[in-house]
């Protein structure tokens, strides 16, 4: 009867929203199989009863945050992009608000080591899929072909990655908030046209 009380308690006190942000802030510090629902019962400090009611098995809870972050990743940055008429001033704006990202940033990270598990890299692939097309239709708008466009993209893109990879998986030394900004107008000056 007690633990009952206990679960319906936890129940009332966390959502099914507080489990993928935790589960999400696990993937961006440890990676995708530190997700654990006893790791996270403690972090949360609740039992595993809670987790229960919200979620049937750790892979559900996997698959639910990994679609919070693609949603929230996605359609922060490009609902706040989209609305602006030229085209080359969206492109400046898309990579000025993707560099400060960072949580984001660590997360796709993360999700790049594990895209042999079977829930993530569906979600990748999706991820890369509209970024690239956002970009491609930018660089069309902007007056390129549709060939020039599809390359400028994946450069841009590759780009991104790449600058991942070098900061957050090989220990290349972080840019201060002076050089990192430097970087992203090079970035800016060199990837869209005038």
């Amino acid at each position: 009867m007690l633990q009952a009380a206990v679960d319906k308690f936890e129940r009332t006190r966390l959502s099914a929203a507080d489990w993928e942000q935790a589960a999400l802030d696990v993937v961006a510090e440890q990676g995708v199989a530190a997700v654990t629902v006893e790791s996270l019962a403690r972090q949360l400090g609740v039992t595993k009863g809670s987790f229960y009611w919200h979620f049937p098995t750790r892979e559900a809870l996997l698959k639910a945050a990994l679609e919070r972050w693609e949603n929230q990743d996605t359609d922060n940055v490009f609902a706040r992009v989209e609305p602006i008429a030229d085209p080359r001033e969206r492109l400046c704006e898309l990579f000025r608000r993707t560099g400060r990202e960072a949580k984001s940033h660590v997360i796709y990270s993360a999700l790049l080591r594990a895209l042999d598990h079977p829930l993530v890299q569906p979600v990748m692939e999706r991820v890369s899929r509209r970024r690239m097309d956002f970009l491609t239709l930018a660089y069309r708008q902007v007056g390129m072909s549709r060939a020039q466009a599809g390359h400028r993209a994946r450069l841009a893109y590759a780009a991104y990655v790449g600058f991942l990879q070098l900061a957050l998986q090989l220990g290349v030394p972080r840019l201060d908030h002076a050089e990192f900004e430097n970087y992203v107008q090079h970035v800016i000056d060199t990837l869209i046209p005038q």
